[in-house]
């Protein structure tokens, strides 16, 4: 086959590509891996248990084992692979929950209308749901709720090597900027005995927060309610993790100049984000910056994309801090 014929191949095999988080979807959907022991399993047990089609889910679980999901040990017959393993609902680390929320309407729809973003220059949500990302959250309930159960699961295998990875002080308050359920903030607490912390995010987050499940940080966090465009509680280091990301620079910005306010004297702002790799390195980030441009109204960014929004917010670039995950850690002080 010549050069220009290959050329077409290979990109035509690409644009199928969108079909494999698709069954990955459907499998996580149908919680079929939930049913799958660690012998395989033929697919008419599996179709009995999740209530499928056993012909399609063979179809699915087909394409789902030439990816290392599943593995395919004879006719009709799986087993899940170690890999797939992270797609029972029970797994320590689940990623079923992630991955019904990186799939979900409002992620799929807008990256498939991405063309709206070169010609308009703006997010593609807004024209297909009639409103912003998170104005969508606010009066769908149960949309909202993917999102911040999906968020917490897509969290939680990062936060114990983040907060492994940043020299915390041994003493002071930590205030979580937007954190969620609190998967971090236990880690940094459970890391680090002297230290309290703020679960600070909106009230209906807060409702299903977890740092009450672990009993190694009882009496040394406290969470408030409130909007991070308008205040932060004071305190003496600042945690935002895959929050700019969701904002423009702006926005962001806002956010920064209400930490810079707050934070105590010496205080430092941690930025947890992925930082773009010049290049043509391969890199989550590259990937995730196109679904905020497509969904929400932010992107990732650049160092240099750190150092101007930090200026522009009365702060200066100290460090950054590699962690074993995709994100680092931008550590921010006062320019003053």
């Amino acid at each position: 086959m010549n050069t220009a014929r290959q050329s077409a191949a290979r990109l035509i095999d690409e644009s199928l590509g969108f079909l494999f988080p698709a069954a990955l979807r459907a499998a996580a959907a149908v919680r079929v891996a939930d049913h799958m022991a660690d012998d395989d399993e033929s697919v008419e047990r599996l179709a009995e248990a999740t209530g499928t089609d056993a012909r399609n889910l063979g179809r699915v679980l087909r394409l789902l084992a030439t990816r290392g999901v599943v593995e395919e040990t004879g006719a009709g017959r799986f087993r899940l692979t170690t890999t797939g393993q992270a797609l029972r609902s029970d797994a320590p680390h689940s990623a079923r929950a992630a991955i019904l929320m990186l799939t979900d309407a409002t992620m799929w729809r807008p990256a498939g209308e991405m063309h709206r973003c070169l010609t308009d220059g703006d997010s593609a949500f807004t024209g297909i749901f009639g409103t912003t990302f998170f104005d969508y959250f606010a009066r769908d309930a149960e949309t909202a709720a993917v999102f911040h159960v999906g968020m917490a699961a897509m969290s939680d295998h990062e936060n114990e090597p983040i907060a492994e990875a940043y020299d915390f002080p041994p003493t002071g308050t930590v205030v979580d900027v937007g954190g969620g359920h609190g998967g971090l903030l236990h880690e940094v607490l459970r890391q680090q005995p002297g230290l309290h912390g703020v679960l600070y995010d909106q009230a209906h987050v807060l409702a299903d927060h977890r740092l009450g499940d672990h009993d190694d940080i009882v009496g040394r966090w406290t969470t408030v309610e409130g909007d991070f465009f308008s205040s932060v509680p004071s305190g003496d280091i600042y945690l935002i993790k895959r929050i700019l990301h969701d904002w423009d620079d702006e926005q962001s910005a806002t956010i920064l100049r209400n930490c810079r306010q707050a934070v105590a004297p010496g205080g430092r702002i941690l930025v947890i984000d992925a930082v773009v790799p010049p290049g043509d390195l391969a890199h989550q980030s590259k990937t995730l910056d196109l679904m905020m441009m497509c969904s929400l109204v932010g992107r990732e960014r650049t160092e240099e994309d750190f150092v101007q929004l930090f200026k522009e917010a009365g702060l200066r670039l100290r460090r950054i801090v590699p962690t074993p995950t995709v994100l680092s850690v931008v550590e921010a002080v006062s320019a003053d």
